[in-house]
């Protein structure tokens, strides 16, 4: 059993090696055979001839000279296929490294995205609560009277549930002509325009953080869909010019 286990493994170690070692290793034994037996009929067919120093060191440089340069061509050859294949696997390594580095982009993307979306959560229910206030100020009991107290509590009852865009959406649906229109509404007095220019601001810096971890930009245009998103365009869109040279030096 030892005996079976010792002969594959010499086998494996056979098939483990380059092919030119051994036919390198094969022309040596031919070669050195073949030297032997010359020399040795050479000496017998003349006993009488003497041999010296000199004579044995011209024949052993012109025999083991062309095995030098075979063993010499075949290190050249191997060292060659040596290189092809650190080449190979230098180059799969690349291509490795390549593929965790994306992986890892990917990872952190990913990480960044759900950071940004923990954020928004806290950031519409601001936006909300702007807006709430805007809508008091403009229509509510305290504005224009067209929203009543009750229907303004039913109103920040529904945004403390999680619908936070309901005040924007009733700036996007509602009439707004007996106020003087949108941008009066907006802007007409301190304190809706402190109200709109937080709102404005917030937005903006929440589009900011949005674009930081989108790619593809799929992400900011949605933001931008949203009722917050619509409600700041018509912002932007109504402002008046004090408000804009305001906002700038802001």
């Amino acid at each position: 059993m030892r005996q079976m286990r010792r002969t594959g493994r010499f086998f494996a170690f056979v098939r483990q090696q380059d092919w030119r070692i051994w036919f390198g290793v094969v022309v040596t034994i031919i070669w050195m055979t073949g030297g032997i037996w010359f020399v040795t009929n050479a000496v017998r067919s003349n006993p009488e001839q003497g041999v010296s120093l000199g004579i044995i060191g011209s024949f052993l440089e012109g025999a083991f000279a062309p095995l030098a340069f075979l063993w010499l061509v075949l290190g050249l050859f191997i060292q060659q296929s040596e290189l092809a294949r650190n080449t190979v696997a230098l180059q799969r390594t690349l291509e490795q490294s390549e593929k965790q580095t994306q992986a890892i982009a990917a990872t952190e993307m990913n990480a960044r995205q759900e950071t940004f979306f923990k954020i928004a959560e806290n950031v519409n229910k601001q936006l909300g609560g702007i807006s709430g206030m805007l809508l008091m100020s403009g229509l509510g009991p305290n504005g224009s009277g067209q929203y009543s107290r009750e229907q303004m509590d039913d109103l920040f009852h529904t945004a403390s549930n999680g619908d936070y865009t309901i005040f924007a959406r009733q700036f996007l649906t509602a009439d707004f002509l007996e106020e003087g229109g949108l941008g009066e509404l907006l802007y007409g007095t301190e304190i809706r325009h402190r109200h709109t220019h937080n709102f404005c601001r917030t937005f903006e810096r929440l589009v900011s953080l949005a674009e930081g971890c989108d790619v593809d930009g799929i992400i900011t245009d949605t933001l931008k869909q949203t009722a917050f998103g619509l409600l700041y365009r018509r912002m932007m869109d109504n402002q008046p010019e004090f408000s804009a040279q305001a906002a700038e030096e802001t």
